[in-house]
Protein backbone atom coordinates (compact mmCIF):
# COMPACT_ATOMS: atom_id res chain seq x y z
CA UNK A 1 0.00 0.00 0.00
CA UNK A 2 1.17 3.72 -0.73
CA UNK A 3 -0.23 6.61 0.84
CA UNK A 4 0.73 10.82 -0.03
CA UNK A 5 0.50 13.26 2.73
CA UNK A 6 0.26 16.88 1.99
CA UNK A 7 -0.45 19.86 3.56
CA UNK A 8 -2.98 22.56 2.28
CA UNK A 9 -4.20 26.10 3.37
CA UNK A 10 -2.84 28.63 5.61
CA UNK A 11 0.17 26.90 8.19
CA UNK A 12 -0.53 25.65 11.36
CA UNK A 13 1.65 24.67 14.00
CA UNK A 14 1.33 21.04 14.77
CA UNK A 15 1.37 20.37 11.22
CA UNK A 16 4.92 18.76 11.39
CA UNK A 17 3.91 16.50 14.16
CA UNK A 18 1.04 15.20 12.06
CA UNK A 19 2.90 14.71 9.13
CA UNK A 20 5.66 12.80 10.77
CA UNK A 21 3.42 10.35 12.85
CA UNK A 22 1.87 9.77 9.56
CA UNK A 23 5.14 8.73 8.19
CA UNK A 24 5.90 6.26 11.56
CA UNK A 25 2.59 4.83 11.97
CA UNK A 26 2.64 3.84 8.17
CA UNK A 27 6.46 2.58 8.38
CA UNK A 28 4.91 0.38 11.10
CA UNK A 29 2.25 -1.33 9.10
CA UNK A 30 5.24 -1.40 5.99
CA UNK A 31 2.96 0.85 3.86
CA UNK A 32 4.75 3.61 1.76
CA UNK A 33 4.23 7.29 2.06
CA UNK A 34 4.71 9.75 -0.47
CA UNK A 35 5.40 13.82 0.69
CA UNK A 36 3.42 16.34 -1.69
CA UNK A 37 5.08 19.65 -1.62
CA UNK A 38 3.59 22.86 -2.07
CA UNK A 39 0.07 21.22 -0.85
CA UNK A 40 -2.68 20.93 -3.92
CA UNK A 41 -0.52 22.58 -6.22
CA UNK A 42 2.14 20.44 -5.61
CA UNK A 43 -0.63 17.19 -6.57
CA UNK A 44 -1.29 18.88 -10.03
CA UNK A 45 2.45 19.36 -10.49
CA UNK A 46 3.07 15.43 -9.60
CA UNK A 47 5.68 16.98 -7.40
CA UNK A 48 5.99 14.14 -4.75
CA UNK A 49 8.99 11.56 -3.20
CA UNK A 50 9.03 9.25 -0.93
CA UNK A 51 9.28 10.05 2.99
CA UNK A 52 11.27 8.12 5.30
CA UNK A 53 10.83 7.93 9.17
CA UNK A 54 15.26 9.37 9.55
CA UNK A 55 13.58 12.11 6.45
CA UNK A 56 11.18 13.34 9.63
CA UNK A 57 13.67 13.53 12.52
CA UNK A 58 13.95 16.57 14.71
CA UNK A 59 10.64 18.10 13.10
CA UNK A 60 8.13 17.68 15.86
CA UNK A 61 9.36 20.86 17.29
CA UNK A 62 8.88 23.11 14.03
CA UNK A 63 6.32 25.52 13.23
CA UNK A 64 5.18 25.67 9.61
CA UNK A 65 5.69 22.78 7.30
CA UNK A 66 8.50 21.07 5.90
CA UNK A 67 6.14 19.78 2.76
CA UNK A 68 5.49 23.85 2.00
CA UNK A 69 1.70 24.92 1.61
CA UNK A 70 -0.26 27.48 -0.45
CA UNK A 71 -3.89 27.53 -2.28
CA UNK A 72 -4.58 26.60 -5.69
CA UNK A 73 -6.98 27.97 -7.97
CA UNK A 74 -7.04 25.08 -10.60
CA UNK A 75 -7.72 22.27 -8.20
CA UNK A 76 -11.33 23.91 -8.03
CA UNK A 77 -11.97 22.72 -11.95
CA UNK A 78 -13.03 19.34 -12.37
CA UNK A 79 -11.26 18.41 -15.21
CA UNK A 80 -7.92 19.40 -12.93
CA UNK A 81 -9.27 17.28 -9.83
CA UNK A 82 -9.70 14.21 -12.50
CA UNK A 83 -6.05 14.35 -14.20
CA UNK A 84 -4.62 14.43 -10.28
CA UNK A 85 -6.22 11.47 -9.48
CA UNK A 86 -5.37 9.63 -12.65
CA UNK A 87 -1.54 10.80 -11.60
CA UNK A 88 -1.88 9.72 -8.13
CA UNK A 89 -3.23 6.41 -9.30
CA UNK A 90 -0.07 5.84 -12.02
CA UNK A 91 2.48 6.47 -9.18
CA UNK A 92 0.79 3.43 -7.28
CA UNK A 93 -1.11 5.81 -4.22
CA UNK A 94 -4.19 3.91 -3.00
CA UNK A 95 -5.12 7.04 -0.95
CA UNK A 96 -4.40 10.78 0.42
CA UNK A 97 -3.88 12.44 3.76
CA UNK A 98 -4.53 16.23 3.69
CA UNK A 99 -3.59 18.24 6.60
CA UNK A 100 -5.71 21.74 6.36
CA UNK A 101 -8.70 23.34 7.43
CA UNK A 102 -11.97 23.62 5.31
CA UNK A 103 -11.03 24.52 2.13
CA UNK A 104 -8.83 21.86 2.06
CA UNK A 105 -11.50 19.65 3.07
CA UNK A 106 -13.93 20.74 0.51
CA UNK A 107 -11.22 20.16 -2.22
CA UNK A 108 -10.79 16.41 -0.87
CA UNK A 109 -14.45 15.94 -0.23
CA UNK A 110 -14.86 16.90 -4.08
CA UNK A 111 -11.69 14.65 -5.24
CA UNK A 112 -13.57 11.56 -3.43
CA UNK A 113 -16.44 11.69 -4.64
CA UNK A 114 -15.66 12.38 -8.49
CA UNK A 115 -12.54 10.46 -8.37
CA UNK A 116 -12.55 7.81 -5.52
CA UNK A 117 -9.55 8.30 -4.12
CA UNK A 118 -9.56 7.74 -0.46
CA UNK A 119 -9.45 10.81 1.77
CA UNK A 120 -8.26 11.54 5.21
CA UNK A 121 -8.29 14.96 6.82
CA UNK A 122 -6.40 16.36 10.31
CA UNK A 123 -7.70 19.67 11.00
CA UNK A 124 -4.51 21.97 10.96
CA UNK A 125 -6.26 25.43 11.19
CA UNK A 126 -5.44 28.15 13.49
CA UNK A 127 -9.18 29.00 14.16
CA UNK A 128 -10.51 26.63 15.14
CA UNK A 129 -13.28 26.77 12.88
CA UNK A 130 -14.12 23.25 11.75
CA UNK A 131 -17.97 21.60 12.30
CA UNK A 132 -17.51 18.33 14.66
CA UNK A 133 -14.33 19.05 16.04
CA UNK A 134 -13.53 21.09 19.30
CA UNK A 135 -9.98 21.64 18.34
CA UNK A 136 -8.03 22.06 15.35
CA UNK A 137 -4.01 21.92 15.23
CA UNK A 138 -2.43 25.20 15.71
CA UNK A 139 -5.27 26.46 17.45
CA UNK A 140 -3.87 26.29 20.90
CA UNK A 141 -0.52 27.52 20.32
CA UNK A 142 -1.92 30.97 18.18
CA UNK A 143 -3.94 31.34 21.28
CA UNK A 144 -0.71 31.25 23.70
CA UNK A 145 0.87 33.77 21.52
CA UNK A 146 -1.60 36.14 21.55
CA UNK A 147 -1.86 35.58 25.20
CA UNK A 148 1.98 36.47 26.05
CA UNK A 149 2.10 39.25 23.21
CA UNK A 150 -0.90 41.12 25.03
CA UNK A 151 0.65 40.42 28.78
CA UNK A 152 3.37 42.68 27.31
CA UNK A 153 1.32 45.33 25.62
CA UNK A 154 -0.96 45.57 29.10
CA UNK A 155 2.60 46.40 31.01
CA UNK A 156 3.06 50.02 28.95
CA UNK A 157 -0.83 50.41 28.99
CA UNK A 158 -0.61 50.29 32.16
CA UNK A 159 2.64 52.39 32.66
CA UNK A 160 0.91 55.24 30.10
CA UNK A 161 -2.59 54.97 31.39
CA UNK A 162 -3.70 54.06 28.38
CA UNK A 163 -6.34 52.00 25.52
CA UNK A 164 -4.69 49.40 23.44
CA UNK A 165 -6.51 47.58 20.66
CA UNK A 166 -5.31 44.53 20.07
CA UNK A 167 -5.89 43.19 16.48
CA UNK A 168 -5.60 39.02 16.26
CA UNK A 169 -6.55 36.23 13.53
CA UNK A 170 -9.80 35.47 12.60
CA UNK A 171 -11.52 36.78 9.45
CA UNK A 172 -14.25 35.10 9.57
CA UNK A 173 -14.10 33.24 13.03
CA UNK A 174 -14.01 34.82 16.57
CA UNK A 175 -12.63 31.65 17.98
CA UNK A 176 -8.98 32.90 18.68
CA UNK A 177 -10.35 36.63 19.96
CA UNK A 178 -12.39 35.50 22.62
CA UNK A 179 -10.78 33.01 24.26
CA UNK A 180 -7.96 35.52 23.35
CA UNK A 181 -9.65 38.01 25.78
CA UNK A 182 -11.05 35.76 28.55
CA UNK A 183 -7.01 34.52 28.34
CA UNK A 184 -5.51 37.93 28.95
CA UNK A 185 -8.19 39.32 31.08
CA UNK A 186 -9.48 41.82 28.43
CA UNK A 187 -11.55 44.74 29.11
CA UNK A 188 -13.66 44.13 26.20
CA UNK A 189 -13.21 41.67 22.84
CA UNK A 190 -15.04 42.05 19.42
CA UNK A 191 -15.51 39.50 17.03
CA UNK A 192 -17.77 38.71 13.42
CA UNK A 193 -20.15 36.66 15.29
CA UNK A 194 -20.85 39.41 18.56
CA UNK A 195 -23.82 41.07 16.74
CA UNK A 196 -24.16 44.78 14.61
CA UNK A 197 -24.20 46.59 18.24
CA UNK A 198 -20.33 45.61 19.13
CA UNK A 199 -19.50 48.61 19.02
CA UNK A 200 -21.89 50.56 21.39
CA UNK A 201 -21.48 47.69 23.66
CA UNK A 202 -17.81 48.55 23.82
CA UNK A 203 -17.99 51.62 24.46
CA UNK A 204 -20.89 50.91 27.11
CA UNK A 205 -17.99 48.19 28.56
CA UNK A 206 -15.03 51.20 28.30
CA UNK A 207 -16.76 53.52 29.90
CA UNK A 208 -18.69 51.49 33.09
CA UNK A 209 -14.24 50.79 33.61
CA UNK A 210 -13.61 54.36 33.80
CA UNK A 211 -16.44 55.04 36.02
CA UNK A 212 -15.15 52.35 38.05
CA UNK A 213 -11.68 54.10 38.03
CA UNK A 214 -9.67 51.87 35.79
CA UNK A 215 -6.88 54.13 33.73
CA UNK A 216 -6.14 51.72 31.19
CA UNK A 217 -8.03 49.09 28.63
CA UNK A 218 -7.00 46.21 26.75
CA UNK A 219 -9.61 45.47 23.80
CA UNK A 220 -9.13 42.67 21.52
CA UNK A 221 -10.35 42.93 17.83
CA UNK A 222 -10.51 40.42 15.11
CA UNK A 223 -9.20 41.01 11.94
CA UNK A 224 -12.71 40.53 10.44
CA UNK A 225 -14.72 41.63 12.78
CA UNK A 226 -17.81 43.45 10.78
CA UNK A 227 -16.48 47.13 12.52
CA UNK A 228 -13.44 47.04 10.34
CA UNK A 229 -10.53 45.68 12.07
CA UNK A 230 -8.71 47.43 14.74
CA UNK A 231 -7.59 50.20 12.99
CA UNK A 232 -11.00 51.54 12.22
CA UNK A 233 -12.05 50.99 15.32
CA UNK A 234 -9.18 52.86 16.82
CA UNK A 235 -10.18 55.53 14.69
CA UNK A 236 -13.50 55.73 14.93
CA UNK A 237 -13.08 55.93 18.93
CA UNK A 238 -10.74 58.96 18.30
CA UNK A 239 -12.98 60.72 16.75
CA UNK A 240 -16.01 60.06 18.71
CA UNK A 241 -14.40 60.21 22.35
CA UNK A 242 -10.88 62.21 21.42
CA UNK A 243 -9.08 58.87 22.93
CA UNK A 244 -5.30 58.89 23.50
CA UNK A 245 -5.06 55.13 22.67
CA UNK A 246 -2.54 52.94 20.56
CA UNK A 247 -3.46 49.94 17.80
CA UNK A 248 -1.50 46.81 17.67
CA UNK A 249 -2.02 44.19 15.00
CA UNK A 250 -0.07 40.55 16.32
CA UNK A 251 -0.47 39.18 12.49
CA UNK A 252 1.38 36.60 11.19
CA UNK A 253 3.35 35.74 14.35
CA UNK A 254 0.39 33.43 16.02
CA UNK A 255 1.02 31.25 12.74
CA UNK A 256 4.65 30.49 13.93
CA UNK A 257 6.57 29.30 16.02
CA UNK A 258 7.22 25.89 17.87
CA UNK A 259 3.58 24.38 18.80
CA UNK A 260 2.49 23.56 22.32
CA UNK A 261 2.67 20.34 23.71
CA UNK A 262 -0.96 20.12 23.07
CA UNK A 263 -0.82 20.60 19.18
CA UNK A 264 2.43 18.09 18.77
CA UNK A 265 0.29 15.16 21.24
CA UNK A 266 -3.26 16.24 19.04
CA UNK A 267 -0.93 15.96 15.66
CA UNK A 268 0.81 12.86 16.31
CA UNK A 269 -2.39 11.04 17.18
CA UNK A 270 -4.63 12.25 14.13
CA UNK A 271 -1.28 11.92 12.04
CA UNK A 272 -1.40 7.90 13.62
CA UNK A 273 -4.79 7.34 13.06
CA UNK A 274 -5.46 8.88 9.66
CA UNK A 275 -2.87 6.24 8.52
CA UNK A 276 -4.82 3.46 10.41
CA UNK A 277 -7.85 4.17 9.33
CA UNK A 278 -6.91 4.56 5.47
CA UNK A 279 -5.50 1.09 6.00
CA UNK A 280 -8.62 0.19 7.36
CA UNK A 281 -10.80 0.75 4.59
CA UNK A 282 -12.23 4.23 5.27
CA UNK A 283 -12.23 6.27 2.46
CA UNK A 284 -13.30 9.74 3.07
CA UNK A 285 -13.14 11.03 6.57
CA UNK A 286 -11.41 13.56 9.01
CA UNK A 287 -10.25 13.47 12.23
CA UNK A 288 -11.16 15.28 15.52
CA UNK A 289 -11.58 15.64 18.94
CA UNK A 290 -15.24 15.45 20.99
CA UNK A 291 -14.98 15.90 24.86
CA UNK A 292 -11.75 14.95 24.91
CA UNK A 293 -11.70 11.94 22.82
CA UNK A 294 -10.36 11.46 19.46
CA UNK A 295 -13.63 11.20 16.45
CA UNK A 296 -14.19 10.25 13.11
CA UNK A 297 -16.45 12.62 10.73
CA UNK A 298 -17.69 12.34 7.26
CA UNK A 299 -15.92 13.91 5.18
CA UNK A 300 -18.72 15.72 3.46
CA UNK A 301 -19.36 17.55 7.26
CA UNK A 302 -16.98 19.98 6.50
CA UNK A 303 -20.05 21.72 4.13
CA UNK A 304 -21.94 21.86 7.29
CA UNK A 305 -22.41 25.61 8.89
CA UNK A 306 -19.12 26.36 10.81
CA UNK A 307 -18.59 26.39 14.78
CA UNK A 308 -19.51 29.73 16.59
CA UNK A 309 -18.11 30.97 19.62
CA UNK A 310 -20.25 29.89 22.69
CA UNK A 311 -22.48 32.04 23.29
CA UNK A 312 -21.55 31.09 27.67
CA UNK A 313 -17.72 32.15 26.63
CA UNK A 314 -18.86 35.51 25.65
CA UNK A 315 -20.67 36.20 28.82
CA UNK A 316 -18.24 35.33 30.86
CA UNK A 317 -16.02 37.33 28.89
CA UNK A 318 -18.25 40.46 29.82
CA UNK A 319 -18.58 39.54 33.58
CA UNK A 320 -14.52 39.11 34.03
CA UNK A 321 -14.04 42.25 32.50
CA UNK A 322 -15.62 44.27 35.82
Amino acid sequence: MRLAVLTSGGDAPGMNAAIRAVVRQADALRIEVYGVWRGLQGLVDQEWRPLTTRGCANILQRGGTILNTGRCQAFHLPAVRAQAARDLRDAGVDGLVVIGGNGSFTAADLLNRETGIPCAGIPGTIDNDLPGTDRTLGFDTALNTAVQAIDRIRDTASAHERLFLVEVMGRSSGMIALNTAIACGAEAVLYPEAGTDAYETLVSQLRAGWERGKRSSIVVVAEGDQTGGAFKMGERLRVDYGLDLRVVVLGHIQRGGSPTALDRIWGSQWGAEAVKRLAAGETAFYLGVQQGKLVSIPLEKVHDQRPAPPKELADLAGILAR
